[in-house]
């Protein structure tokens, strides 16, 4: 009896810790065993305030303390790349409550940075893509070219005469115009300068002749004709610019160069609170205002599933790392 009775009492127990387990899951409690968020979250933004990443961070932020019943801290931590901010992130403790909104520059600093205090895909956990936009292909009006092929026609004619401009050595315009260089089989020369901006005015003016940039920079200089648009770098035609063919589409296959931009915790935080997260992320990109925020920026929603992110995030690197070696592009 007493045997029957014991096994009685593990059976009970057993259920009782299922039942405490899925309560616990539903619930977002982790296995610190307190429900989360029980403190207010530090959402890092590796970047300075006033940049794309940050007025994202300042988007989505007031909708997840809504819905998670936390405030959400935006905290800036400009320095070297992004790097000391999300090397903060990695080195934080894994309880959801510092979150890291990252660019797909993420992704380019482990390729050209060869010594870095993190792992990117070892010390950090993906929770989703929030947006994304087109990089797109422009060249300075006065070029005699309207279209890619006549523009990779042109630099073939002119081996190393013309240049293009980027935001920076070792950014991911410059990754991506050296990619496009090696498919086409062209030489361009490159000048970097220190910014978006400045790149794309040094095309309008002339100074350069071509780059590859986001579209928020980008669309207002297409629009006012001071600039002239060849190529969009994502895999469908850019809602904004429908008539405008992609780079795909213009004989290169596969080919895809947009900017992102997500949002990762620390490496080893409880999966339950990862998802918790992004579902609540989710649920804030499908909210009309949200949407009209981020066109508004120039982006379109992302969403997905951290699984789907840590995709893009691992092919980027593998991408990025074998572009950067093949054109003896560091940061060093």
């Amino acid at each position: 009896m007493k045997v029957a009775e014991s096994r009685t009492m593990l059976e009970a127990s057993r259920v009782n810790l299922i039942i405490a387990t899925l309560l616990g899951i539903a619930l977002g409690t982790s296995a610190y065993g307190e429900t989360y968020p029980h403190r207010p979250v530090r959402l890092i933004v590796p970047f300075a305030a006033g940049g794309l990443n940050d007025v994202v961070a300042r988007l989505i932020a007031p909708y997840l303390e809504r819905s998670l019943g936390q405030p959400f801290i935006v905290d800036n931590r400009p320095a070297a790349s992004g790097i000391v901010g999300t090397d903060a992130t990695a080195k934080a403790t894994p309880d959801g409550h510092t979150l890291l909104m990252v660019a797909s520059s993420f992704a380019v600093v482990p390729a050209t940075h060869p010594k870095l205090p993190y792992d990117a895909e070892r010390d950090l956990a993906p929770i989703g893509m929030v947006a994304k936009n087109s990089l797109l292909f422009v060249v300075n009006p006065k070029v005699p070219a309207n279209s890619l092929a006549q523009f990779v026609a042109l630099a073939k004619a002119n081996p190393g005469q013309l240049n293009y401009a980027s935001p920076g050595a070792a950014t991911q315009t410059h990754l991506v115009v050296e990619l496009l260089s090696q498919k086409a089989g062209i030489k361009l020369q490159h000048i970097p300068y220190r910014g978006g901006a400045p790149a794309m005015m040094a095309v309008v003016a002339g100074d350069t002749q071509f780059t590859a940039i986001s579209t928020l920079i980008s669309l207002p200089q297409i629009r006012s004709g001071a600039a002239r648009a060849l190529a969009s770098g994502s895999l469908s035609r850019d809602a904004q610019l429908p008539d405008l063919p992609t780079v795909a589409e213009q004989g290169f296959p596969g080919f895809e160069a947009i900017q992102w931009i997500g949002l990762l915790t620390t490496a080893g935080t409880p999966k339950d609170i990862i998802e918790r997260i992004n579902a609540e992320l989710n649920r804030a990109l499908g909210d009309p205002d949200m949407i009209a925020k981020l066109a508004h920026q120039g982006l379109s929603p992302a969403g997905g599933t951290p699984t789907q992110f840590q995709q893009t995030i691992a092919t980027d690197l593998k991408n990025w790392t074998e572009i950067a070696r093949a054109a003896n592009i560091t940061a060093e």
